[in-house]
């Protein structure tokens, strides 16, 4: 498999946010968001190629029974990451899975111990046009859908696809760069979007943008 990075942290994002996990970051990603904040795992050579064995091992390593196995995107490289959910499954291991909203996941991240994080990602993105708005009625009550919200355009085409879709998963609403609430807070309030959390990046707050955590 193609590795970014593997580390130990808090999750920084969704309804797991704060709870310590490893993270098993996957290297490639097919589209191009304008405010991607992980380009290193996106395009380029930074990367490394682990056996699944190897990054089992690793995984283990931190004695810690939840991960998250995010990108880049993770699904370009379905095969390897559902073996690696097989596995980890059996080792009794929590997972959330973090994918965009325009690829299938197979069917080893849809059992119980897994939550699966899926972005609809809105026009100041760039790639609203790659969306599968059927991926997001899949999604089940312990799953989320997570919108990525810059400005009042996004905030709308957001508001507009939970308004128009009924969606069974939790549905977060996050600012570009993880920080900055404030107009988020305000028009969701202001709107009763009563289904709708509003949340930070943590892992932003605690540590900037940095690598690694």
């Amino acid at each position: 498999m193609k590795i970014s990075e593997i580390f130990f942290s808090l999750q920084g994002e969704g309804i797991e946010i704060g709870l310590p996990t490893v993270f098993v970051r996957l290297f490639a990603c097919d589209l191009r968001c304008s405010w991607c904040d992980t380009m290193y795992a996106v395009e380029g050579r930074d990367f490394k190629d682990m056996r699944l064995d190897d990054i089992v091992g690793e995984i283990l390593s931190y004695g810690c029974k939840r991960v998250c196995i995010t990108g880049g995107e993770p699904l370009i490289q379905a095969k390897e990451a559902a073996a690696l959910a097989e596995i980890l499954t059996r080792e009794g291991y929590s997972i959330v899975l973090e994918t965009s909203g325009h690829k299938m996941p197979p069917p080893a991240f849809w059992g119980d111990n897994t939550v699966i994080s899926m972005d609809c990602k809105c026009p100041g993105s760039g790639m609203d046009g790659r969306m599968d708005f059927g991926l997001f009625l899949m999604l089940r009550p312990g799953d989320q859908l997570k919108f990525v919200i810059g400005g009042d355009a996004d905030y709308e085409y957001a508001k507009k696809v939970i308004s128009e879709n009924e969606i069974q998963a939790n549905i977060i609403f996050q600012p570009v760069g993880g920080e900055g609430l404030g107009m988020l807070t305000e028009r969701v309030l202001a709107d009763r979007l009563e289904k709708v959390r509003v949340l930070p990046q943590l892992h932003k707050i605690l540590w900037g943008n940095k690598r690694g955590v």
